[in-house]
């Protein structure tokens, strides 16, 4: 039984989600709050399996609720629910360790999908979305340029070549037809290269490709 926490500070939002969960035979809510202080509390009581969390609450917003919950609680993952699809907010949340993102708009199948896909410790971050979201962020002008980590230079030509290809929203499934290798192949090469990178999962690797200028927004990319 996945155990959620629903944290919104709309209450008809909140009933929503409650009811779309607790409609599933493997899914239950837990418990229910208004604001990102209440959620952290709430969390730390309940311990969920996960939390979908709204970005823009009173007292203690999304953003630094998510980086608490992660920071306290590793085996609890967060999903950001937003209302603004290219909402800057967004990548701060998906730094500060949220498992995902998703638009408010989705369909409640879509939803109870992405629950069980930031369950089992994966990304639930639609391609095309990320890559949009990421691509509008980078073209703010910025200060200096992003510092590319060390560990960028560790890795190797096909692992490289594959955090582009994640970039450009493609998935492990396309990749592998694209490189003509097996889907176990690509998988094992992005495990490695996330170990690397020192990230969780292909949000924060999209972020560290656009911030570096492995990719550069609007450029195409060839297999």
């Amino acid at each position: 039984m996945i155990t959620i926490l629903l944290v919104d500070d709309h209450a008809l939002v909140r009933s929503g989600y409650r009811m779309i969960v607790d409609a599933q035979p493997d899914m239950t809510a837990v418990g229910e709050a208004a604001d990102g202080e209440a959620g952290l509390e709430l969390a730390r009581r309940t311990r969920p399996d996960v939390v979908l969390m709204d970005l823009h609450m009173p007292v203690l917003d999304g953003v630094e609720a998510t980086r608490r919950i992660v920071a306290e609680l590793p085996d609890t993952k967060v999903l950001v629910l937003s209302t603004f699809d290219l909402d800057e907010h967004v990548v701060d949340a998906l730094r500060a360790g949220a498992s995902g993102f998703l638009p408010k708009d989705i369909s409640p199948e879509e939803l109870v999908e992405a629950v069980r896909v930031v369950r089992r410790g994966e990304s639930a971050v639609a391609a095309r979305l990320l890559t949009r979201l990421i691509g509008t962020f980078v073209r703010a002008p910025r200060t200096k340029p992003g510092k590319a980590p060390p560990a960028l230079a560790a890795l190797t030509e096909r692992e490289h070549e594959i955090l582009t290809l994640i970039a450009r929203g493609r998935s492990n499934a396309e990749i592998a037809a694209g490189l003509q290798v097996s889907p176990s192949t690509v998988k094992n090469h992005v495990t490695k290269m996330f170990a690397k990178l020192g990230v969780r999962d292909r949000a924060q690797a999209v972020i560290i490709a656009y911030e570096t200028g492995v990719v550069t927004p609007g450029l195409g990319t060839e297999y």
